[in-house]
């Protein structure tokens, strides 16, 4: 599909617009028919919601297209056929990625190769070698450009092929600094992949985000090693909410890096000692992964393009500050998943909902 720059630059603008995330962003886009419509039924869909609605300036979108360009960057938007098939099967995967490199890559078979920051030495070079080994069959090895392991997968599958970095900030942002010269590497012979605007640097709330960029992108998320509150397990447990492969190589039980790892592994991911065990269960991936480390999910969220209810729900007394199923309020309500739907949609532009995991919903805090 091929859009205007017109369209394009109301895409922009419309996500950029304060409380549209990736969910309301295609909510809106299914409801509207186009980015131009849905910005200008913003301020009438917040008001129902309870609060004012201001779109994202026409210069601040023009000045981000100009640092992307500046950059050797391209955006690339949900339904072009470049886009991800696996992340776009995502309800939350960003509608609009900004990317450095060679996008061709990511039509390649993917797996995500995620770990400590802090690694040991043994597994910076199991992650090495397993990263050479996989991209040299043909797959896309994705990760987070952080120190330790991901630096570690990445350096192996520039060797081996092909790699994704997939990262926190803006993609003129290098983060951590002392991967510059990797990052420059990787949009060079490669493909880097961010998410924020360009010039956002790193802060905490975005590297969940980033996290489900990589768990998505891939048919399985192996790791390498991780302590038990690592970064690398969220990575972990998105990976099995999308329904991919999740995948641990296990260690030492007295050495606390190995401890995610192993506990991973106790709680149902599959056990891999080599990268030909990854590729076992990897080739043919059809969407049933024999790992069982997963949590359900509700399907409404993926209900937006099917109906259109004219009026909300009343569901804003069975909201509170603990996250609910959204199949729990539809049923709860008596409501369609459709006018359910829409009373999220303008809760959420009001800045008066949040969404979290799992297609859960919570009124803001």
């Amino acid at each position: 599909m091929t859009i205007t720059q017109e369209d394009a630059f109301a895409r922009i603008r419309l996500l950029r617009s304060n409380n549209v995330g990736p969910v309301s962003f295609r909510q809106l886009l299914a409801r509207f028919g186009n980015a131009r419509a849905a910005l200008d039924a913003l301020p009438d869909m917040a008001a129902r919601g309870g609060r004012r609605q201001v779109a994202a300036r026409e210069d601040a979108i023009r000045a981000e297209i100009a640092a992307v360009r500046a950059a050797g960057a391209k955006y690339l938007f949900h339904d072009d056929p470049a886009y991800p098939a696996l992340l776009n099967e995502v309800s939350s995967a960003p509608p609009v990625l900004i990317y450095r490199g060679d996008a061709a890559m990511l039509a390649r078979p993917a797996v995500a190769i995620v770990g400590a920051r802090n690694a040991s030495a043994a597994a910076l070079r199991l992650a090495r070698e397993f990263a050479e080994a996989l991209a040299a069959e043909g797959r896309l090895v994705v990760s987070g450009l952080a120190r330790g392991i991901d630096g570690a997968a990445h350096e192996g599958a520039l060797i081996g092929g092909a790699t994704a970095a997939v990262i926190a900030g803006g993609i003129d942002v290098f983060y951590p600094p002392q991967h510059e010269g990797l990052q420059r590497r990787i949009g060079e012979e490669g493909v880097v992949i961010a998410e924020q605007p360009p010039g956002t640097q790193p802060q905490a709330r975005h590297f969940p985000s980033r996290n489900r960029v990589i768990a998505g992108l891939a048919a399985g998320t192996l790791v390498v090693e991780a302590a038990p509150r690592s970064g690398s397990l969220i990575t972990a447990r998105l990976a099995g909410e999308f329904g991919r492969e999740v995948m641990a190589i296990p260690g030492n039980p007295l050495d606390g890096r190995a401890r995610g790892c192993n506990q991973l592994i106790r709680d149902g991911a599959i056990l891999v000692q080599s990268p030909e065990d990854v590729t076992e269960l990897l080739d043919g991936f059809t969407g049933n992964p024999r790992s069982t480390f997963r949590e359900e999910r509700t399907d409404y969220v993926r209900a937006e393009g099917a109906d259109h209810a004219d009026e909300p729900a009343d569901i804003e007394s069975l909201l509170s500050a603990a996250p609910i199923a959204v199949d729990e309020l539809v049923r709860a309500s008596g409501g369609s998943p459709a006018s359910v739907q829409l009373a999220l949609l303008e809760l959420e532009l009001a800045g008066r909902l949040e969404r979290h995991a799992a297609g859960r919903v919570s009124l803001s805090s």
